[in-house]
């Protein structure tokens, strides 16, 4: 039979749990420094503006229309312009990735514009990479727009202009939307990858013999296990949040209390995850490599951090529903960039609740208080 729950077993395991993380520098480094290096450093580098897109002119009218057009593209910040050499084909140039666009001017285009005649200019781009020359095509009709103004003296002659305004990010600076999402993915990674090596690291050590000598409750263990880690990754929790706003100027638009609360639940169901993991293999190794694969592929691939939740197959969708990185992804960015609200945010809330509650009932229900493998 197994014993009624106590909660002063419970404190006691944790009490010795939090000893050993103490005496630990690997797990506290693990568990401290490590995810706030990882976002310091993939903050800087992680960038989904596109800049200096090579852009190789080839200007056959040499006029002050056309030269006036390749300042436009040289000065919008984003395009390093050089002039191609006119013995090389221009699409030999994107053909040998020696250029990522090529713009090329015919030798009447002042002539058109200054009768009023539609002036052509041909841009070609490398669409190897759609993502990438997507945003390309985005710059590219805003110096169209502005090139039509300013050297024709006069708009586009559709009378509808549409003014837009974003909201929420008006600058459009990517850090505002990466860090948030980037804070959850190396969050769930290494509260998966922490917990799945406790209880199997006691297997593999035989303490676990010792623990179980007397009676105890699966669910003891369990809280105990998981209540010094929820500790320990809430500092670390601080210190990227402080890392968010003092290094990159990330917003914090929403509710602290509410963020500490999601924060709170999102680690419960992770470490809860990584705890399950543990005491079903019982191995340490194995737990690692199986904590990668459930908590890196899925918090890097399908919480939304990369790829937009929208664009994916309906049944990808359904997958999503069962990770806890997808729901908090949501609260974060929702919390940081929109200052949503407890009634914005209490589905994701409600789900990773119930994300959590089924990891930590899935690991007292696989724990075994016997010896046997």
């Amino acid at each position: 039979m197994k014993a009624a729950f106590h909660a002063r077993r419970a404190f006691a395991i944790a009490r010795k749990e939090a000893r050993h993380v103490l005496r630990d520098p690997f797990t506290l480094g693990m568990a401290l420094g490590l995810p706030v290096f990882l976002v310091a450093f993939f903050g800087f580098v992680i960038d989904l503006n596109v800049r200096h897109i090579r852009l190789a002119v080839s200007d056959r009218d040499k006029s002050r229309a056309s030269r006036e057009l390749v300042r436009m593209f040289s000065s919008s910040g984003y395009f390093d312009v050089r002039p191609a050499s006119p013995a090389t084909p221009l699409l030999r140039l994107l053909d040998t990735g020696r250029a990522d666009a090529v713009l090329a001017i015919p030798p009447d285009f002042e002539r058109h514009l200054t009768a009023g005649q539609a002036a052509d200019a041909q841009l070609a781009l490398d669409g190897a990479d759609n993502s990438v020359a997507g945003v390309v095509l985005s710059y590219v009709k805003g110096i169209e727009s502005a090139a039509q103004k300013r050297l024709t003296g006069r708009g586009p002659p559709i009378p509808i202009t549409l003014k837009t305004r974003f909201l929420f990010n008006p600058e459009l600076n990517s850090r505002w939307f990466v860090i948030p999402g980037l804070t959850v993915v190396i969050l769930g990674i290494f509260s998966v990858l922490l917990t799945s090596l406790t209880i199997a690291r006691e297997w593999e050590n035989g303490s676990m013999e010792l623990l179980l000598s007397t009676p105890v409750h699966p669910l003891e263990i369990v809280l105990g296990k998981l209540a010094p880690y929820i500790v320990l990754n809430l500092f670390s929790v601080a210190l990227i949040y402080s890392a968010s706003r003092w290094i990159f100027g990330v917003p914090f638009r929403g509710s602290h209390l509410l963020f500490g609360l999601a924060t709170l639940v999102f680690l419960a169901a992770a470490l809860s995850h990584g705890l399950l993991i543990s005491v079903t293999l019982r191995q340490q190794q194995l737990a690692m490599q199986f904590g990668l694969v459930t908590g890196l592929l899925p918090a890097l691939l399908l919480s939304g951090f990369l790829f937009p939740i929208e664009s994916m197959p309906q049944p990808a969708r359904y997958l999503m529903m069962l990770l806890a990185p997808t729901w908090f992804m949501e609260v974060s960015r929702g919390l940081f960039i929109k200052g949503a609200g407890l009634r914005e945010l209490a589905p994701p809330l409600a789900m990773l609740a119930l994300i959590a509650g089924a990891f930590m009932g899935l690991a007292v229900r696989k724990f075994k208080t016997d010896l046997e493998p």
